[in-house]
């Protein structure tokens, strides 16, 4: 896709069912402005060789000499399913503990996040606090696996060792996404038990008189009435995407379940949900059965998915075997520069392959686009809380202010419509950093005034020291002078009193 203009930007901005506010959350180092990077080159802003070396939004000059995000910075992308257009609202967030203050103000500001994962660490301290702010503020999040390279070519395993390795990782993210969901259903049953006595103090219900029965706590209670079918993250939902943003390449089950959908002659339904859990391909049956693991067999994900990508860099970084790359270019119907092909370094090439096949923007934005919700899907208690100030209640706000809800949920860009600007971070600035505080700079008039007061003052100056140099002269010995000395720019001098003493008999 190449660069989208600015009149564009802002004909999708008044268009909301199709705008994405999103952010990218995620622990340190775990690639978060890598695939940052990936997704600006998208639109042809830099050139997709450059992403992940230059580090587009990190715009300080500390966040490149340190190597890290320190500040929150934001920008639009465009984005084009098929016959529709999406226009992204980006932000890219710092992932060290001490700017935890900017992912909070990012949160607040989006209708959903993209929570990035290392595939060699795991689940951090900071990707459970990530995730805790996103479900705090109500926010909907999709999971990217990032550095699934490191498997391959740091930790050497295989491709069956890999899968165990991410269904590890998918655990923890959801035992994380779980521990915040119970939590939350407790507490709320704790709220209405509370509301309960206080009503059967009050009068209000009676209990029932059951003389010698005990009462036995249940801790399930309300768990099994929620609903949390959509809450974890699993591939075959759509909310998933496993990638190497450094290398250039990203996935979904989705775009392998369309791919072997036309070679295999399956249902591309079927094989979205098979291609992960398991199940394995029985080849003389021709069909997809479950129970991989009990029979020994390789699941339809490593079979279909992860054996191609480990064959593709055991023949171009590994064995740097041209005649099998040029096998696998032709089967994969990607065609590479003559430099490319001929450049030292295997992950050159290996990137102008992979961002091709598997372009990992595409498959990012295709999920954001798919799973996240637009402005218009922000529930009401939401739009009360970001309304609300502090400790403050939305019922206790001026009706005017209240009103505003209306116009909140609508998100109308007409001309009759109210702006509503949000606040969301506010910071200490020196009054000298003021624009109207600021010295403009002098016109030639006033710079030949200065010129011709600062003469007059340098001529006054000399003559007041001649005078004073005169004036001591002559003074006599014994006796008591008073000397005038000029004081700056004041026309009034100081008076200086000098005594003039006989020398002390002890000191002769």
């Amino acid at each position: 896709m190449g660069h989208t203009s600015l009149d564009k930007i802002k004909a999708l901005q008044k268009n909301p069912a199709n705008v994405r506010n999103l952010c990218i959350l995620a622990h340190v180092d775990h690639g978060k402005t890598t695939l940052a990077d990936s997704l600006v080159a998208s639109n042809g802003i830099i050139s997709s060789r450059l992403a992940g070396k230059l580090r587009y939004l990190d715009s300080r000059e500390d966040e490149q000499i340190r190597g890290i995000t320190m500040k929150s910075s934001a920008i639009s992308l465009h984005y084009a399913a098929g016959k529709e257009d999406f226009l992204i609202n980006l932000i890219d967030s710092p992932g060290h503990v001490d700017f935890s203050s900017e992912v909070s103000t990012a949160v607040r500001l989006c209708d959903g996040a993209i929570v990035i994962v290392d595939a060699v660490e795991g689940v951090c301290p900071q990707t459970q606090a990530v995730l805790r702010q996103a479900w705090l503020e109500n926010i909907r999040p999709v999971l990217v696996i990032n550095k699934i390279d490191r498997l391959i070519m740091e930790l050497k395993l295989t491709s069956q060792e890999a899968y165990t390795h991410l269904q590890k990782i998918l655990e923890q993210v959801n035992a994380v996404t779980g521990s915040l969901f119970t939590s939350k259903v407790l507490e709320d049953r704790a709220v209405k038990e509370e509301r309960a006595e206080e009503d059967k103090e009050e009068g209000d219900i009676e209990p029932a008189e059951c003389p010698g029965s005990e009462q036995v706590y249940d801790w399930s209670a309300g768990l099994e009435d929620s609903d949390d079918s959509q809450l974890y993250f699993s591939p075959d939902q759509g909310n998933v995407v496993f990638a190497s943003a450094i290398d250039g390449w990203g996935f979904s089950i989705q775009q392998f379940a369309q791919i072997h959908s036309q070679r295999m002659g399956i249902r591309a339904e079927v094989l979205l949900k098979t291609l992960w859990g398991d199940f394995y391909l029985n080849a003389k049956a021709k069909k997809i059965m479950k129970g991989a693991h009990a029979k020994g067999k390789k699941p339809l994900f490593v079979q279909l998915v992860l054996d191609n990508i480990w064959s593709l860099y055991d023949a171009v970084v590994t064995r740097r075997d041209k005649e099998k790359i040029e096998k696998m270019m032709m089967s994969l119907g990607v065609k590479v520069m003559t430099r490319d092909l001929r450049h030292s370094d295997p992950k050159v090439l290996l990137s102008a392959i992979c961002s091709q096949w598997l372009p990992v923007s595409q498959a990012v934005l295709f999920m954001v686009c798919d799973k996240l919700p637009s402005p218009l899907d922000m529930t009401s208690e939401r739009i009360e809380r970001l309304m609300s100030v502090g400790a403050r209640r939305f019922h206790s706000l001026p009706l005017q202010t209240q009103e505003l809800k209306t116009a909140f949920m609508q998100c109308s860009s007409d001309d009759t419509a109210p702006v509503i600007v949000f606040v969301s971070k506010m910071f200490m600035v020196d009054a000298k950093a003021l624009p109207q505080n600021k010295q403009r700079p002098l016109t030639q008039e006033e710079m030949a005034q200065r010129r011709e007061l600062a003469r007059q003052r340098h001529t006054e100056k000399l003559a007041a020291i001649q005078q004073t140099e005169s004036g001591e002269g002559n003074a006599q010995s014994g006796s008591t002078t008073l000397a005038t000395t000029p004081g700056g720019d004041n026309t009034i001098g100081k008076q200086v009193v000098v005594l003039l003493l006989p020398r002390p008999s002890w000191l002769q």
